[in-house]
């Protein structure tokens, strides 16, 4: 973005079927997309810049939706072109990726969705919910195909296998319960747990599934036949996430007493414990590739934790509020947040680029690196927010007034730049 265009006006479409979203305006300036506030809609910024930094680092990329009450889980198609999102608005909402369109609102749970996960062959979409019932929905069409009773309570996680032929579920009964797919039938009920069970998740491999639960355990299962293998004992306090590696050869869990815990499958040995979060985690997954793992937490952030030495690579800031959910795109270029703050925000991170390079979302950028025309930006941010020379916004403390003699302000917003 070497020079500021004539602006241009673009609009979002109100979905037909969806009263949520409102239509809004957004202002394009070169790759650079900005919008202003307006309650329940959905707003897109994309940054991106031909400078030497940029293309050191790679593309930054930052994507937000809206639903009118919490995010409480994410989940993307696929083929990474399709995001599905459950809310305490009792919906979900699917939203194309590539330009932030609503596709469609599904409705039909009584109260929260607490989960949601599509099927690996991108036919089918689960969804679990304070009305203790599962939802199974034609993907991408919406239609519901049948609703599962057999939970007492809520159901806070579901999972599906590899083959798409076995639905595992997590509620507050204290219960997981194995569903054939796709008809549905009540396979089984694993009991085990003395608490919720906030996480289900099934191997790689199809044959094992690990729980975590308010009893601060993890325990691992056979399957098909849900036999107990083993408990997991080492969080301090709730176990809120459970994950296998995509080689199926470790789990990684996440606890409210603010750790990671990353374990052997084979015996259960803990490898090594992820400490750097203020608060609770509440969300964690591995990227599909193994070298990273991400974690979402009470403390408003996205960490990213590089693989297998634990090292923390890049804390993303842009939420104002506790991230319940995260999730990669099966090709590892797109990771996505749900939170309490009721956005959505879809981070791009490009193969192979040093993922210290992605930007803070939340900002409006729109004019070249110039002291005459220098935009007052929109970050949110625990430190001064401050816009570097190649127009990318971040929370980091490029320049300061107190910084080097190669740092300059701008006269009209006083902001420090790199000259």
């Amino acid at each position: 973005m070497k020079k500021k265009e004539k602006p241009q006006i673009y609009s979002i479409q109100k979905n037909p079927d969806d009263d949520h979203i409102n239509r809004r305006e957004f202002v394009k300036i070169g790759s650079a997309i900005a919008a202003g506030s307006v309650a329940g809609a959905v707003s897109l910024c994309s940054c991106t810049s031909s400078s030497k930094k940029n293309q050191k680092y790679g593309c930054k990329r930052t994507i937000q939706y809206s639903h009118s009450d919490e995010v409480n889980s994410v989940a993307i198609s696929p083929d990474g072109m399709i995001l599905a999102s459950g809310s305490d608005d009792n919906t979900i909402k699917l939203w194309q990726i590539s330009d932030g369109k609503l596709l469609k609102t599904l409705k039909g749970h009584l109260y929260s969705v607490h989960a949601v996960a599509i099927s690996p062959d991108g036919t089918l979409l689960v969804s679990g919910s304070s009305d203790d019932t599962i939802k199974l929905w034609c993907f991408p069409s919406g239609e519901l195909l049948k609703t599962l009773r057999g939970h007492k309570y809520n159901v806070y996680s579901v999972a599906i296998s590899p083959d798409g032929k076995l639905l595992a579920s997590g509620s507050s009964d204290d219960t997981i319960k194995l569903w054939r797919l796709p008809d549905g039938e009540l396979l089984k009920t694993l009991e085990g747990h003395s608490g919720n069970v906030n996480s289900v998740d099934i191997s790689p491999d199809g044959t094992m599934l690990v729980s975590g639960s308010n009893d601060d355990m993890i325990k691992l299962w056979r399957l098909p036949d849900g036999d107990l293998v083993k408990t997991i004992r080492g969080h301090l306090s709730d176990v809120n996430s459970v994950v296998f590696s995509p080689d199926s050869t470790m789990i990684a869990s996440g606890s409210y007493d603010k750790t990671i815990k990353l374990w052997r499958l084979a015996g259960g040995e803990l490898m090594n414990t992820l400490v750097g979060h203020s608060n609770s985690v509440y969300s964690i997954k591995f990227s599909p590739d193994g070298k990273m793992l991400a974690s979402g937490s009470y403390d408003h952030t996205v960490k990213l934790w590089r693989l297998p030495d634990g090292e923390l690579m890049k804390t993303l800031k842009g939420h104002s509020a506790c991230i319940e959910s995260i999730v990669f795109s099966l090709d590892n270029m797109t990771l996505a947040s749900g939170s309490d703050d009721k956005t959505i925000i879809i981070w791009n991170i490009a193969a192979g680029a040093d993922i210290r390079g992605l930007a803070d979302p939340g900002c409006e950028v729109e004019a070249d690196c110039d002291d005459s025309d220098f935009p007052v930006n929109s970050c949110s941010c625990d430190t001064v927010s401050v816009c570097t020379c190649d127009k990318v916004c971040t929370c980091d403390k490029v320049c300061t007034s107190d910084s080097s003699s190669s740092c300059s302000s701008c006269s009209s917003c006083g902001y420090w730049y790199p000259n």
